[in-house]
């Protein structure tokens, strides 16, 4: 992933501040209005390759934070027959103690106290009681080493995991900079009309009203329009892209994964003719950004940085397909 630096989102200022008829004669410097859709142009262009990095730390943080849970499961799990094991193996040094310090004349003694009938009937009962005793501790210790191992790959794989989490917090704090950036050259392009690309809500939200779990993800998504974006926020109070999706899809009971190749891969693919209230578009070739479809050709999504969870229509980028959750 080509990450942009300072020098980058310089030249990118430089470029929108070309396009938005910036004209140098001399010291004096003659400041044109800004063309906002020269402006956006290039900040869509920066964000998205920004924006694949945001969706792959959600990706590994979801994953760690799924590793842990299992951890902390397993643990739960290996401490009672820890316990048991431990408990097994002390009662059978307890027996092979006494057996040390009672001696082979008085065990044997105990053995063959009664009659001959009996001897045969005690012999059979210790065998039967040694052999249960046995196959019991066995069970145990097998389930113990069972549950030990599947630790120890779930650590194994956790310790790797956490290792590219802690990379890619570095790079969400190098993004994060240069996000401030794009900010800025976003305020400055705009600092004559404002910052905002225009009302949150263009017409009603959802277009297009069905009562169906479809229909109710839409409203969500609605209700949740005029919310900032927040890169790796899954609410209440902010969202990026794929946390807006899987916000608006939790609260008609169905998961979805905090990261968008995930929610690609788990939706029923459709097409632009069968789309529905609630279907998600995904968008570039990569599927690094997601929305939410509200009918009548308009979708709800989080966009980048220093905006806000709006409405917009469908065609707002490159098109990489349809899914249907649930």
């Amino acid at each position: 992933m080509k990450r942009i630096g300072a020098r980058g989102v310089l030249r990118g200022l430089l470029c929108a501040v070309t396009a938005a008829g910036i004209v140098l004669t001399g010291p004096v410097v003659a400041y044109a209005t800004p063309s906002p859709s020269s402006v956006e142009a290039q900040i869509d262009k920066q964000w998205n390759e920004l924006e694949p990095v945001i969706e792959d730390y959600n990706d590994v943080h979801g994953k760690l934070l799924k590793l842990q849970k299992q951890q902390k499961q397993l643990n739960t799990t290996l401490a009672p027959l820890q316990k048991q094991v431990d408990a097994a193996l002390g009662e059978v040094r307890g027996m092979a103690a006494d057996a040390y310090m009672q001696g082979p004349p008085t065990a044997i003694g105990a053995i063959l106290g009664g009659s001959a009938s009996n001897l045969t009937e005690k012999l059979s009962l210790l065998e039967q009681l040694a052999a249960n005793r046995q196959a019991s501790i066995g069970d145990v210790v097998k389930l113990r080493d069972k549950y030990a191992a599947d630790k120890a790959k779930v650590d194994a794989l956790a310790t790797e995991i956490s290792t590219r989490d802690t990379d890619l917090k570095q790079k969400k704090s190098a993004i994060e900079k240069e996000i401030t950036s794009l900010q800025k050259l976003r305020l400055k392009a705009y600092g004559a009309a404002g910052a905002s690309d225009g009302p949150y809500k263009t017409g009603p939200c959802p277009v297009e009203y069905t009562n169906d779990k479809g229909g109710r993800a839409a409203q969500r998504a609605c209700d949740l329009v005029g919310k900032p974006y927040v890169f790796g926020s899954e609410g209440p109070n902010s969202y990026d892209c794929s946390g807006l999706t899987k916000a608006a899809w939790a609260a008609v009971g169905v998961h979805l994964e905090h990261y968008t190749k995930d929610q690609w891969a788990s939706g029923k693919s459709v097409s632009r003719s069968e789309l529905r209230p609630g279907d998600l578009v995904f968008y570039y070739s990569d599927v690094h950004h997601v929305s939410i479809y509200i009918g009548g050709g308009m979708v709800v999504h989080a966009p980048h940085t220093g905006d806000f969870v709006r409405m917009a229509t469908i065609d707002r980028g490159p098109i990489a397909g349809y899914r249907r959750p649930g």
